[in-house]
């Protein structure tokens, strides 16, 4: 759905040659001018069709890449935990790692790619995640493999806004745009759904380190493709004080003092002076963050976004996904191979019933959404996909896979795939197109610190409680699958506020029809200049017009 985006003013680029001329025929796009405060982008666009899907190659599997990752380690756990001597809290801490440094600077990323050049920050952003991929498949301790999984995270922020922004700025606006953005979208999602089976795969027939070395050969010969295919192309920022520094800083160093405040009760209480101090500390720069975007001329996220119905409660629903998502991936998988005994592969193609009900539901809701609106479908899923995860938790050891996982995994991914599409079009719904990046950048962030702080919390508590079974004298087996299932219980409750929450986003508001007669393109044009109209209506009356302008440059993200 990021797909949806096109930002005002970008310049187009892509692969042709830099001396192409503006509204060449025969599939040239032409020259966009953006002119900003002064500062214009002038980019070129591809002639030849077969360029320019060389392009959407490029970006497509360096996307599918950076989203594999995501997930891609859980099924792998078990076995790092065994060979590295991981502790319980280093395990989620190599899946946070790369998430808080992905959600943490995925906006940041995006503007980069507008101040450096989008072909440069896009090979950039490949060369690090590599090498990062690289050192951690090479770790041999706890620490070397989570600080290369935070760097992936690095490199995957900076690379994964780069590869929209080329595909925007290498396809026509129109039918063409939509199919690249169509085939980007579809690998993004699936990149996310299989990286468990992916991952099991590696694991059982090579390595655990093979979720990791994977991405070598791959990010090579990606590195060498954008050399080849992609023209460098630059947007509306030209100076390096328009990179949000501080609030950067700020939100991310906030998040991982929050996450690490919280897996640090395994050892120290609540009540600790280190756990009060740390939060504190957190709370502090979260606020700091708040106050920059709310004072600084070019925000990393520009609070006035918030004033359109449905963003607010639309990121608070992604949160609440991502937490209940990722306590699925990391206790199932868990329990699936230290309980159940499944060997990675097998484990890996056990959770193949909630990717494929994800995209099953994903192409139901697109059909039904423009009838009924995107709260009543939040509302179901979210019912849907939490019942799924309550039943999850009641899995015993021993149990039936169809009756104990097989169900509830179908039942859960086809809530969450109906809760997905749903909440981003809610999100974007009043948007104007050119804050529509934004918004749906803002969804994927939420829910992704959703998933970091969520799953913190959770892996905290069911391992306080497994602890706790087994100083009673419970069975390992026993006491291991009753912390699972306390994690997956939580998971469901937490999913299951999205329904009342979901209730607060705006009704569904049909358009007028359009005039009878009235051609596609003349529709468009009217739309258009509708849109520019209330754009130079707004900046006009609106006494924070900065702030409309930073959005607009961040819309791309």
């Amino acid at each position: 759905m990021l797909g949806m985006a096109h930002s005002e003013g970008t310049g187009a680029g892509g692969v042709g040659g830099p001396d192409q001329a503006a509204g060449v025929s025969g599939g040239t796009v032409s020259v966009e001018a953006s002119v900003e405060g002064g500062r214009g982008a002038v980019g070129t666009a591809p002639s030849a069709p077969r360029a320019k899907w060389a392009v959407l190659a490029v970006c497509c599997l360096a996307q599918f890449m950076v989203v594999l990752d995501i997930s891609i380690v859980n099924v792998a756990l078990p076995a790092m935990q065994t060979d590295l001597g991981m502790s319980a809290s280093g395990l989620q801490w190599v899946v946070n790692a790369y998430t808080l440094a992905f959600a943490g600077l995925l906006l940041f990323g995006g503007r980069a790619a507008d101040l450096f050049g989008r072909r440069r920050v896009f090979v950039f952003g490949l060369v690090l995640f590599t090498l990062a991929s690289l050192a951690g498949g090479l770790a041999q301790s706890e620490t070397q493999l989570i600080i290369a999984r935070a760097v992936q995270g690095l490199g995957g922020a900076v690379l994964a806004p780069a590869t929209l922004s080329l595909l925007m700025t290498s396809f026509a606006e129109g039918r063409e745009r939509t199919r690249a953005l169509g085939a980007w979208g579809a690998t993004a999602a699936s990149g996310g759904a299989f990286g468990t089976v992916v991952g099991g795969i590696l694991t059982d027939v090579a390595d655990w380190r093979w979720v990791l070395f994977v991405n070598v050969p791959i990010g090579v010969a990606l590195v060498v493709a954008a050399r080849v295919v992609l023209v460098e192309s630059r947007g509306q920022v030209s100076r390096v004080r328009d990179l949000d520094l501080p609030g950067t800083l700020t939100v991310t160093g906030g998040l991982v003092l929050l996450v690490y405040a919280i897996v640090r009760t395994e050892t120290s209480s609540w009540s600790s002076p280190l756990t009060i101090g740390l939060l504190a500390a957190a709370v502090v720069l979260l606020g700091a963050f708040v106050a920059i975007e709310a004072t600084t001329a070019n925000p990393l996220v520009p609070l006035n976004i918030f004033r359109y119905p449905g963003i607010a409660v639309a990121n608070v629903v992604a949160a609440l996904l991502g937490a209940a998502m990722f306590a699925v991936f990391f206790f199932l998988t868990l329990f699936l191979q230290r309980v159940e005994n499944y060997s990675p592969l097998r484990a890996g193609l056990s959770m193949l019933p909630m990717p494929l009900m994800i995209i099953v539901a994903s192409q139901l809701v697109t059909r039904t959404i423009g009838r009924l609106g995107a709260r009543p479908i939040v509302m179901f899923g979210a019912a849907v996909g939490s019942s799924g995860l309550l039943w999850l938790s009641a899995i015993t050891p021993g149990g039936s896979y169809w009756t104990h996982v097989f169900g509830p995994l179908a039942v859960m991914g086809f809530g969450m795939g109906t809760t997905m599409v749903s909440m981003v079009s809610a999100a974007t719904a009043g948007v104007p197109i050119r804050l529509a990046g934004l918004a749906s950048g803002l969804i994927n962030t939420g829910r992704q610190i959703g998933a970091a702080v969520g799953l913190a919390a959770v892996t905290t508590i069911a391992t306080h409680h497994t602890e706790g079974r087994l100083r009673h004298g419970i069975g390992q087996p026993e006491a291991l699958t009753s912390g699972y299932a306390l994690g997956l219980f939580i998971g469901g409750c937490v999913f299951a506020v999205g329904v009342p929450v979901a209730f607060l986003l705006p009704r569904l508001r049909r358009p007028e029809p359009a005039a009878a007669g009235s051609s596609p393109s003349a529709q468009l044009t009217a739309e258009s200049a509708t849109a520019t109209a209330d754009t130079v209506t707004a900046d006009t009356v609106t006494a924070d017009s900065d702030d409309e302008q930073a959005v607009a440059r961040t819309a791309e993200v």
